[in-house]
């Protein structure tokens, strides 16, 4: 087999490790990873004026969701960055609010 086989074997292994230890966060890491994708496509199709309103609420609940499975894997870098996300993003959001 070669290296990229070997990799996606690797991946697919290690994520069926993860499903097993904790299907619970395997899944809500999933709707997380979901969020941030159609977020992002949102706000790629829709510029020059994304729907900010309704994306930000859904991004800030998918930071949240990665940030409880950071935590829940005791990984600081990774929970840290998404309370400095889910801070800075519900900022943005409440000044949207505020200002129109």
């Amino acid at each position: 087999m070669n290296q990229i086989t070997n990799a996606f074997i690797d991946v697919y292994k290690w994520a069926e490790k993860d499903y097993k230890e904790w299907p619970f966060r395997f899944c809500l890491e999933l709707v997380a990873w979901a969020i941030s994708i159609i977020c992002s496509l949102t706000m790629a199709i829709t510029v020059p004026s994304p729907p900010l309103l309704l994306l930000y609420p859904i991004w800030i609940t998918g930071c949240t969701i990665y940030g409880w499975a950071s935590w829940t894997r005791g990984s600081f870098g990774m929970l840290a960055n998404y309370i400095l996300l889910v801070s800075i993003d519900s900022i943005g959001l409440i000044r949207m609010i505020w200002t129109q």
